[in-house]
């Protein structure tokens, strides 16, 4: 058994353990890049890495009442069936090298529309950070059973899609819902989803156990130590690293040269540090305003106080 992929898998748990999602976003391009493993046989590898991963965060946001049990029941009603369809269209189109050229570029749209999600979900945050009481949301039973198929075809295609890019359609179709719901609900109905595909791909006899197992030895205890400094490490500086490591994978899936790619990877952990220095420099001002008046009120309160005496 490879310990490098043990390594790699350890890490992407942390990262899942932290963020609750970017298992199959990460996974697969590490796979395929690094290791040189055949799309195809990286994609069933890491659905069956992410069918052991995703129960942890579901668990947690379940214990916690933070799930829309009826968005999840029409959700799966759509993705379990079209993800052994997508598995089903990936072993028809076979193994040659235009089916793999096809499966790596559309990995890397998927990328970034996962990126796009992640930076969406993080904006959608910022402006709801007065969590009060969840809104009523009316489910629309159609329209989340097609998300749900286009979303499990899109798995059973690529492995990505589970977790960052229904969250998408998710924030489109239900913008009332609280994020914390959305995170929630988007877990838990990516478990059956990513089983369903996983075992579409052990049947179609596309998964390499050595492969699975590897990541797997590294996955599952790098979601327990990522769930267990979650609560410590910033979300933002996750979610950040996160969303630039899915851009660079993505930019190399789709063939863009190695220097574009180092340019732009720069450029974004450029944006990435000097947007909050800039916030950090507009917060100090408002607060030194405020404590000189403060300040006033109290020492103006004890000359009152001690005047009619």
């Amino acid at each position: 058994m490879d310990l490098t992929l043990a390594l790699a898998g350890l890490g992407v748990g942390i990262v899942v353990g932290l963020t609750g999602m970017g298992g199959g976003a990460l996974m697969t391009p590490i796979l395929v890049l690094v290791f040189g493993v055949p799309p195809v046989a990286a994609v069933s590898s890491d659905l069956a890495a992410s069918a052991v991963m995703k129960p942890f965060g579901g668990f947690v946001h379940a214990r916690r009442g933070t799930v829309n049990w009826r968005l999840v029941a029409w959700l799966c009603a759509g993705s379990v069936p079209s993800a052994f369809l997508g598995v089903l269209l990936l072993r028809l189109l076979g193994d040659d090298e235009a089916v793999q050229h096809t499966i790596k570029v559309s990995l890397g749209v998927a990328l970034l529309l996962a990126a796009g999600g992640l930076l969406l979900k993080a904006w959608v945050s910022r402006r709801k950070r007065g969590d009060g009481p969840p809104a009523a949301i009316t489910v629309r039973p159609v329209p989340t059973l097609l998300l749900g198929a286009g979303g499990g075809l899109i798995v059973g295609l690529t492995s990505v899609g589970s977790g960052s890019l229904i969250i998408v359609a998710l924030l489109a179709l239900y913008p009332k819902l609280r994020v914390n719901d959305l995170v929630g609900t988007d877990l838990v109905q990516a478990i059956p989803l990513v089983m369903s595909a996983a075992v579409g791909h052990a049947l179609f006899g596309d998964l390499q156990l050595d492969l699975a197992g590897a990541v797997l030895l590294g996955s599952i205890p790098g979601v327990l130590i990522g769930a267990r400094i979650s609560s410590r490490a910033p979300g933002g500086i996750i979610r950040t690293a996160l969303v630039i490591v899915l851009l660079a994978s993505a930019l190399k899936l789709l063939d863009v040269p190695t220097a574009t790619v180092g340019v732009v990877t720069g450029a974004a952990v450029l944006a990435a540090i000097a947007l909050p220095a800039i916030r950090r420099f507009r917060t100090p001002s408002a607060e030194v305003v405020a404590v000189p008046d403060q300040r006033e009120t109290k020492q103006d309160a004890p000359a009152t106080l001690i005047s009619p005496r």
